[in-house]
């Protein structure tokens, strides 16, 4: 499958690329900088782009028709967005004030997808994040922003995520829908 990946160079996406290229797939990664990207690959073509600019229209792909010629197009990961309310005290109050403007640019990209008739689209919502490679583990997932009754996790690994995510290529489960996951 040809995969566009937006976030390739992050620490989740650095996982989802060669995992990706593991499986056998082709991916365009589009990158602010593409010496951040440690993976090298015949099947990797990296575009440099500009980052998204408020006075732009769109971003400003420089091989835009490489970009829609993906058939799965994958972005960063969220981590849970709107659990204030089951955080404790010291989330709530120390650190969600600190990000709350992360927090209103993902509410803000889920919305646009929500409202989006024409693109595909799962939001996957681990509890937080750990530099693991992937694990055989089995996931656990609820449609939401948490999975009840997790047994307390509080991260997963980096490579577990691009590990699920790569699987949804595979399934129309969570298609449309935002996902929370974590491991047994």
């Amino acid at each position: 499958m040809k995969i566009a990946l937006l976030g390739a160079t992050g620490q989740t996406g650095q996982y989802l690329v060669k995992q990706a290229l593991e499986q056998g797939h082709t991916v365009t990664a589009v990158v602010r900088n593409p010496a951040k990207l440690v993976v090298h690959h015949d099947n990797l073509k990296v575009i440099k782009t500009k980052p998204y600019c408020r006075t732009q229209k769109s971003p400003d792909f420089t091989e835009e028709k490489t970009y829609r010629k993906g058939e799965a197009c994958v972005s960063r990961t969220n981590t849970r967005a709107n659990s204030g309310t089951q955080s404790p005290f010291l989330i709530r109050f120390l650190l969600l004030p600190m990000i709350r403007s992360v927090l209103s640019n993902m509410y803000e990209m889920e919305r646009f997808l929500q409202k989006s008739e024409d693109i595909n689209w799962t939001v996957v919502r681990p509890p937080g994040l750990k530099n693991l490679a992937a694990s055989a583990q089995e996931f656990l997932t609820h449609e939401g922003y948490f999975v009840p009754d997790s047994g307390g996790q509080t991260a997963v690994g980096r490579g577990d995520v691009a590990r699920f995510m790569l699987s949804l290529l595979n399934s129309n489960a969570w298609v449309k829908k935002g996902v929370a996951i974590t491991t047994k």
